[in-house]
């Protein structure tokens, strides 16, 4: 089915033809009919089968008529990262620059000063962050009561990131009769339970089987020891050796991994960027610049990269660690093998991984390939495993920077402890006066023969008379007491009745 049998319009339509596209996916064949009925939606497919164009089509259609006010936008797209929204933001402009639309961009790490006035001049199209949108909704710079259209994509990354209060209080705001949208590549019980709450009588269209992996994608597991230098060299002998590697990314559990990572790639020599929820804003959007234009052909990043980025010549990706989540496994390698392409993803699996990856072949339906030659029952005991079978300090030490005809390090150490007990010795046999002789400070030596001076006997003390602390054994007092700094009602005399 071609596009010009959705229902779309001849702008939408020019602008899909100028972008190259001449069939639609699955997911958009199915959801754009139903999202121009003003039907609500909850769609399901495969990561990279168009899931954005699927919702960005058909409201561009729908926003030809009718005009935004100020502070009161008329559609809204909630994302769970920035580089997200910056994402579909590309894309609102990729295909509406037939349409004279305002687009804004909701963040963190921007200035509220330039979002306001955006907001402001009226907007028709919002995508925002849930933390960023409710915070200019608590300033009373924006207003929600005029949305018409709600998208909340990769729902079930929401639930992850614990954006699902937030997603609560946005739907409270926008008016009841909007038209709502989901949009995800899995959909976990707990995101089920939730559609009930924000969608009314919805269309469920599953272009793929959710949690599903492509076919196109070559799969493969790597078996290594737990130590961290033994992950560090599996990966870069994966990189070494992949086939058709043009670029990749890199995917880690912990921020702190994707900086120890990255430099270890850049001290041997790749060309690497980095990419985790710590960095600021500037800094990530310029890495992921560098990665798509080719500066860097390695990307090494946390989850933060792994929902919804579109990066289409993405042909490998490593992951350094199993993720603990295997709906995680599904969106990281949905990063290659996009719109059709081939791919390879790679996963470094340690013993303690069992688990995490029994779980993710459960959720996927299908058991994963190792590399050849590669297994976990191939590997010995961890703690049987030399650290990179290097030498003791020791030896390692003598090794380096020995010159010709120098002892050895085991030599000069097993030489030590002779010279020290000849020392003991030579000082043990001395003579008394040689031995205070070499103690005495420098300066305040005396003659040969002459005895030392003893010290003159420090002053006897007076002696100390004890303190006491009953009343009785104090020294009586001739003087009477100063009592001019007291009140005179404490000098009255009490009256004690007789009992």
């Amino acid at each position: 089915m071609p596009f010009n049998e959705l229902g779309l319009s001849d702008k939408v339509l020019s602008a899909v033809a100028d972008a190259g596209y001449t069939e639609p996916t699955p997911i958009q064949a199915q959801a754009i009919p139903h999202v121009l009925a003003r039907r609500d939606v909850l769609g399901l497919a495969q990561t990279g089968t168009g899931k954005t164009a699927a919702f960005t089509l058909p409201m561009l259609t729908l926003l030809e008529q009718g005009r935004a006010r100020a502070r009161m936008p008329r559609t809204l797209i909630l994302e769970p990262t920035r580089e997200l929204a910056a994402q579909v933001e590309e894309n609102f402009t990729k295909y509406g620059k037939n349409h004279k639309l305002n687009v804004a961009l909701l963040i963190g790490g921007v200035s509220f000063g330039d979002q306001d006035a955006k907001l402001l001049r009226g907007v028709d199209v919002l995508i925002a962050t849930p933390g960023r949108l409710l915070d200019h909704v608590e300033r009373g710079r924006l207003l929600l009561s005029g949305i018409e259209v709600l998208v909340i994509d990769e729902a079930d990354r929401m639930l992850d990131m614990g954006f699902i209060p937030d997603i609560e209080r946005v739907c409270k705001l926008v008016p009841f009769t909007r038209q709502t949208l989901f949009f995800s590549a899995t959909m976990p019980p707990e995101i089920q339970r939730l559609v009930a709450q924000f969608l009314s009588n919805p269309v469920q269209i599953e272009a793929s089987r959710p949690s599903s992996t492509a076919a196109n994608i070559t799969q493969l597991l790597v078996a290594c020891a737990k130590e961290d230098f033994a992950k560090r060299e599996t990966l870069r002998n994966l990189i070494n050796s992949a086939e058709n590697l043009q670029n990749g990314i890199i995917f880690c559990n912990r921020k702190s991994e994707v900086a120890v990572v990255q430099k270890s790639l850049k001290r041997h020599g790749f060309n690497v960027v980095a990419l985790h929820g710590d960095m600021d804003q500037r800094s990530r959007m310029q890495a992921l610049d560098q990665f798509r234009t080719g500066e860097a052909t390695l990307l090494v990043a946390s989850d933060v990269a792994a929902r919804g980025l579109d990066i289409p010549a993405v042909s490998h990706v490593f992951n350094y660690d199993t993720p603990h989540h295997a709906e995680d496994y599904v969106h990281r390698i949905g990063r290659t093998g996009r719109a059709g392409r081939a791919g390879a993803a790679f996963t470094i699996v340690t013993p303690a991984d069992a688990k995490s990856l029994a779980a993710i072949e459960k959720l996927i339906g299908r058991s994963i390939d190792w590399k050849e030659g590669s297994s976990l029952d191939a590997l010995p005991p961890s703690e049987a495993r030399p650290r990179r079978d290097r030498p003791e300090r020791g030896e390692r030490k003598g090794e380096r920077g020995r010159g010709k005809g120098e002892p050895r390090e085991e030599e000069r150490r097993g030489a030590r402890p002779a010279r020290r007990r000849e020392k003991v010795e030579e000082v043990e046999n001395a003579p008394v006066a040689a031995v205070e002789e070499a103690v005495a400070p420098r300066g305040e030596r005396r003659p040969r023969g002459e005895k030392p001076a003893r010290p003159a006997p420090a002053p006897a003390r007076a002696p100390v008379t004890p303190l006491t602390h009953r009343r009785s054994e104090r020294a009586p007092v001739d003087e009477p007491a100063d009592t001019s700094h007291l009140p005179a009602f404490l000098l009255r005399p009490v009256k004690i009745k007789a009992g």
